[in-house]
């Protein structure tokens, strides 16, 4: 049986024209959007969604494109843009009875709440960014041998076809390496939720793929339009993040000081999944965030 969020009830909630999330849903008071990264699913929520929904209302999707959420074939390079993926997150929200909401995001779906953020600002009260860079500042800071822990952004960045061969043939190496590779508590993703995890990513290749190859192509565009114009997040923004910055010879901070005024930057102890292997610590910068 697949692990669930305890005290949580499961939706499917239509936020596009074909497109249904499945989502879930605890708790009650003002309402706290998570949304995962890869290669897992809302599940990875599941310490701090308990926590938070004492209370607030806590609403933790599937992105679409992974878990049990619709999986639409991407035809024009833009079915899984941020800007698409950040419309359904404020659809779902809406459909849910949520005009604002406060919105926290890791790895992936820490982009989709940073574009969230910057195309819907009137809807997002607080946001909060888990050990990512928006996009454009990624590929800036990706080079020379260092960069090789990002070589999965390279491979799904190339045209259709020979990624998704590729990764089809050993699924479960490819996700498992690294769920083990970016976990410094290996304990901390027990096997019943690797299993699922597992198996969530090898029935989506198609879709991860296209996450990916978007951010190498369409959501570069729409960073860039938004530095052009001096776009930034408007809310209080928090981000955890590891010591990368250090490891790859960049500044985080003032990478980061570029798209917030009001930041709150954080380098926190644990491994890139810090929701489950650190949740005392996420729940409690979130909180700090959600006081601000």
């Amino acid at each position: 049986m697949t692990p669930q969020i305890t005290g949580f009830t499961r939706q499917q909630v239509a936020v596009a024209d074909g497109v249904t999330l499945n989502v879930a849903v605890g708790g009650s008071g003002r309402p706290v959007v998570l949304l995962h990264g890869f290669p897992q699913t809302h599940l990875m929520w599941r310490h701090v969604a308990a926590d938070l929904a004492a209370d607030h209302l806590v609403i933790c999707p599937d992105l679409r494109g992974y878990g049990d959420s619709d999986k639409p074939v991407d035809t024009d390079g833009q079915t899984y843009s941020k800007r698409t993926m950040a419309a359904d997150v404020v659809a779902l929200a809406e459909a849910l009875g949520q005009d604002r909401f406060a919105l926290a995001g890791h790895d992936r779906g820490a982009l989709v709440a940073i574009r969230a953020g910057l195309d819907h600002p009137d809807k997002i009260t607080h946001l909060a960014s888990l050990d990512v860079l928006p996009t454009l500042d990624m590929w800036d800071v990706m080079h020379g041998a260092s960069a090789s822990v990002g070589f999965h952004l390279y491979l799904m960045a190339q045209p259709p076809g020979l990624p998704e061969a590729m990764i089809s043939g050993a699924a479960d190496a490819f996700f498992g390496h690294f769920l083990d590779e970016w976990a410094t508590d290996p304990t901390a993703i027990p096997a019943d939720v690797r299993a699922a995890y597992l198996a969530a990513a090898r029935a989506a290749i198609p879709s991860i793929v296209a996450d990916y190859r978007a951010s190498a192509t369409v959501d570069v565009e729409h960073d860039e339009a938004d530095r052009e114009a001096g776009n930034q997040l408007r809310m209080p923004v928090t981000v955890l993040q590891q010591d990368w910055g250090a490891a790859l010879g960049f500044d985080a901070v003032s990478r980061w000081r570029a798209w917030s005024s009001d930041l709150t930057h954080e380098t926190v102890s644990c491994g890139h999944f810090m929701a489950e292997e650190g949740p005392a610590e996420v729940v409690r910068a979130l909180r700090d965030l959600l006081a601000r």
